[in-house]
Formats: C-alpha cells, sequence, structure tokens
C-alpha cells in the first residue's frame, strides 16, 4: 500500500505505529540497541587537543573547572595515576554532571 492508496483510501485502515524495543533500551537509526544505563553513565566524548588540561576541558564543558575530579575518576584507565599528564589525541568520557 503507497502513499497515496492510504490518503485515497476512505477506509478504517491506520499507518502501521513503530513498535518499542522489547530490551529495554534504545535503537539508533542503524539497528544497534543500547541500554539507557550504558548511554546515561557514558556521557559525551572530548578528544584532547594541545594546550589542554582537565580544568579546562571541565570549565568548557561543565562551567566548573573544579569538576575536573570527575573527569579524571571516569578516566582513569585512559589517563593513568597522573591526572596532569594528558595527551593529545586522547578520548576521554565526560560523565554527566
Amino acid at each position: 500500500m503507497g502513499l497515496f492508496d492510504f490518503l485515497s483510501d476512505k477506509g478504517e485502515k491506520k499507518p502501521v505505529e513503530p513498535t518499542t524495543p522489547q530490551t529495554g533500551g534504545t535503537t539508533d537509526f542503524f539497528g544497534n540497541t543500547a541500554n539507557a544505563a550504558d548511554t546515561t553513565a557514558a556521557g559525551d566524548t572530548y578528544t584532547v587537543v594541545s594546550g589542554d588540561s582537565l580544568s579546562k576541558i571541565a570549565k568548557n564543558h561543565y562551567g566548573d573547572a573544579s569538576k575536573w575530579h570527575q573527569i579524571y575518576d571516569a578516566n582513569k584507565a585512559t589517563i593513568g595515576s597522573d591526572p596532569d599528564k594528558i595527551e593529545v589525541g586522547q578520548v576521554l568520557t565526560l560523565p554527566k554532571a
């Protein structure tokens, strides 16, 4: 049934309603499912550029430089033991504030 068939038909036919995923997650454009917990915990990502520091990133993202600890805690595996040594090109997860 095409669009024009639907518009010209005076019957009780209705368009098919989209279904919601049964897994409790969300589906993106490509049909990939993600749990809501995964997307809210992950937050945004940020790629480190020259001159960045965790406090500068926190100031730009959260409006408060003192929240750099949140970024560091979420990225310890990427950054390492010294929060002052972030490298250009590192992709950091910026947790929701």
